[in-house]
């Protein structure tokens, strides 16, 4: 069990410095450029359409304003990818491209596959890093606990509380949910594991020292998990830094899939050179991997470097220059 004595949760003051040393390169302007030309040719497609109001109420729905917080973004991003996986299974092509009707249309069919095995990829990459984030987190907590019975039995709680977590995920699927079934629930059960840690560093009275004593969680850790995600807490530095570039890359991949959709929708009627419209698609899942990639890199860097608990005379120091 690692010694908390002296120690203070971090404040967004030492954060604001911290990250001073952790500057976040510019994403590339093809992910303005590219969004902007997906945007602009989906919602050309509807001068050709004879049911345009219907298109119109679709688009509307589909676009939306990616949210303030890192983790949600995250979780969309995840969302969006299933989502454009989902239109490019084969199963869901349109007919004419899943009877390579002509040349042209076995040429797409192939870039096609190729960018299902691309999206693929960005799937695993955002995977592992909410993965490695949530371990880092729980064996932080774990660190600051007494190495006995207390920490098997925290640790065997967490296991079962995971377990009933994927079993509700596993069975809005088997039900026949949608994709946005799916991430509702998840969405649902990560603000679930914020209210509990939450609570958990509001306790008070005879469950705090419970908590403290039984459980043996010390009580600056408590403070930590208490305040960490307050909206204006330590966290929000992280958003402020490093938000942008993440919403942009958000709102990217909505645009890729409502393209994708409209697309395979109107795949006979829409009168644009499929050649283009395919390369279009193709560099937009290129620069929007290769962008989202490298910026789950950098914040894992931060992440796996940034503290959590500080010498009370640091923290004390970075709120004056703060102020």
């Amino acid at each position: 069990m690692a010694s908390t004595e002296g120690l203070v949760p971090i404040t967004r003051a030492y954060l604001a410095k911290f990250y001073d040393k952790y500057s976040f390169a510019p994403l590339s302007e093809d992910v303005d450029r590219l969004s902007n030309e997906l945007r602009k040719c989906y919602r050309s497609f509807l001068t050709e359409l004879p049911n345009r109001a219907g298109e119109e109420l679709l688009i509307s729905e589909m676009e939306w304003t990616p949210p303030h917080k890192i983790d949600e973004n995250l979780w969309r991003n995840r969302e969006q990818i299933e989502e454009i996986l989902f239109l490019l299974e084969k199963r869901n092509w349109p007919m004419k491209l899943k009877g390579h009707a002509t040349s042209a249309d076995t040429a797409i069919a192939t870039t096609v596959e190729r960018l299902d095995a691309e999206m693929h990829g960005i799937l695993t990459a955002v995977q592992s890093f909410q993965s490695a984030s949530t371990e880092k987190i729980f064996n932080m907590v774990v660190t600051y606990m007494p190495q006995d019975f207390r920490c098997s039995l925290f640790k065997q709680q967490r296991e079962r509380s995971e377990r009933r977590k994927q079993a509700e995920v596993d069975a809005v699927i088997s039900s026949g949910g949608s994709i946005r079934d799916k991430y509702s629930l998840l969405w649902k059960q990560q603000m679930e594991r914020r209210r509990q840690l939450a609570q958990l560093g509001s306790a008070s009275g005879v469950y705090k020292t419970l908590v403290k004593y039984l459980v043996g969680v010390p009580e600056v850790l408590l403070d930590f998990v208490r305040q960490i995600n307050d909206h204006h807490g330590p966290m929000e530095e992280q958003r402020q830094r490093y938000g942008p570039p993440l919403y942009q890359l958000t709102s990217m991949t909505i645009s890729i899939q409502i393209f994708l959709k409209m697309w395979w929708r109107h795949f006979d009627e829409v009168k644009l050179s499929k050649d283009d419209l395919l390369s279009l698609v193709e560099q937009s899942i290129h620069v929007y991997g290769s962008e989202f990639k490298r910026f789950l890199v950098f914040l894992g860097e931060v992440f796996e470097n940034s503290p959590f608990l500080i010498p009370a005379e640091e923290a004390g120091a970075a709120e004056l220059k703060f102020d």
